[in-house]
């Protein structure tokens, strides 16, 4: 059965990695394919996780809490395309932390709110929450630990949705399902791509199944995937189950090259996996442990916009890739050009070039992004103190005449810690 994407509410969506400034001088996952194997053979081990933690949530917090919204938003709504029966709740009604580091996403039977849906009035509530416009990663391991619900009907998944889905849709944006699973196969999770070509009903992808009849709601298990330029592997407890790599799509386009957001929701009912029935149990739960990227690639880093004055985000102008082209203040849209990596190897990317210095040391010394090179105007620390300093000229990232108007330029010039020399970084 051909499934279709759709994002249920207005979603800010960024693009991965960001780097800083040239030399000195001179950015609800799909059903499977029908024809995908489960397999319940001892696979062979992952490959080591990479060592850099770009991005990680532990979901610590008091009991009863909502998630981080700095890292999270909740999507709110029904799904038609799907034809899901939840209605998807904001705040902490149906996501919430439990006291002793998990998040908790819970589906009931009910309609506290008389929420409307596709089919009519909603009978049932749930939560669905991802990172656009807060993190999204291209490259890496991607994992999370979680216990899964149980019972007909019953759709957990966690996936990623290319971050340009705004601009050129599904399933032109790409889609990678890390884990999916339905309650009538209560042991089996599936991994999948979904891209122009292969989505839906034909989208490229393979399970995994427990051995011994045992079932993924009976305990927590890790969820992963290893994505390289050219190749994706998924691992449920370290075992690798499959690698999908272009040779796979049979000549249709790879789009797993560019950055994309996390998504976490337990969706109730659908095409792939029914209704409840009168054995379904409410409420279910999914239960997260902690979701985790690591990766070894482009500096490593956190991932994210960069705010500053007036909560303007740092943007490289017009979107350009040239040597060259300038960084400025701008609404934050959520784009690839306001998608900044800050490296652990002290540069800071965005468009797979590096933030970099155009000029000198001098105060007023204008900055662009250029090639990454590895040279001292490319090398940049963000600080408890929110400035964004270059360790070499002792001086602060600038927006300069202290405005935050649309194409405001940025700048190198004297810690002052003004207001225009403050930054909130990923």
């Amino acid at each position: 059965m051909k499934r279709v994407r759709r994002m249920i509410a207005a979603v800010s969506v960024l693009a991965v990695a960001w780097t800083l400034p040239h030399a000195y001088a001179a950015a609800d996952p799909a059903q499977p394919a029908a024809s995908e194997a489960a397999s319940e053979e001892t696979p062979a081990e992952a490959a080591p996780a990479p060592a850099a933690v770009v991005f990680e949530e532990n979901f610590d917090g008091p009991a009863s809490s909502a998630v981080n919204g700095d890292r999270w938003q909740l999507e709110v709504g029904d799904n038609v395309n799907n034809h899901e029966l939840q209605y998807y709740t904001p705040g902490n009604a149906n996501a919430a932390l439990d006291g002793q580091g998990n998040l908790v996403i819970t589906a009931r039977r009910e309609n506290p709110g008389n929420y409307a849906c596709w089919y009519g009035r909603c009978e049932y509530t749930s939560a669905r929450m991802n990172t656009a416009g807060r993190f999204t990663a291209q490259y890496g391991h991607v994992e999370a630990r979680m216990k899964l619900p149980r019972g007909q009907g019953m759709w957990p998944a966690f996936w990623m949705l290319g971050n340009d889905i705004g601009s050129i849709g599904w399933p032109a944006s790409g889609e990678i399902d890390v884990m999916e699973n339905v309650g009538f196969e209560p042991g089996t999770v599936h991994g999948t791509l979904h891209g122009p070509g292969y989505s839906g009903g034909e989208s490229i992808g393979g399970a995994y199944t427990l051995p011994g009849g045992q079932a993924f709601a009976d305990g927590f298990h890790t969820f992963a995937v290893d994505w390289s330029p050219n190749a994706i592997t998924w691992s449920v407890d370290g075992q690798v189950y499959q690698t999908r790599t272009p040779a796979d799509l049979g000549g249709d386009p790879w789009v797993f090259d560019k950055p994309y957001f996390l998504i976490l929701n337990l969706a109730v009912g659908g095409y792939w996996p029914g209704n409840p029935d009168g054995s379904t149990v409410f409420p279910q739960q999914l239960v997260v442990d902690y979701v985790r990227v690591t990766t070894g690639d482009s500096g490593g880093g956190r991932t994210g916009p960069i705010r500053g004055l007036g909560g303007k985000c740092v943007d490289v102008a017009g979107a350009g890739t040239a040597n060259g082209t300038p960084v400025q203040l701008y609404d934050c849209n959520g784009s690839a050009a306001q998608n900044w990596t800050i490296g652990t190897d002290g540069t800071i990317r965005a468009l797979g070039k590096c933030l970099d210095i155009d000029g000198g040391t001098a105060d007023g010394s204008p900055a662009q992004i250029w090639d990454c090179h590895g040279g001292p105007n490319q090398q940049w620390v963000a600080n408890a103190a929110h400035d964004i300093v270059n360790p070499a000229a002792d001086k602060c990232l600038d927006a300069t005449g202290n405005s935050s108007a649309n194409g405001t330029r940025l700048q190198l010039w004297t810690c002052t810690g003004a207001a225009n020399q403050k930054w909130t970084a990923p």
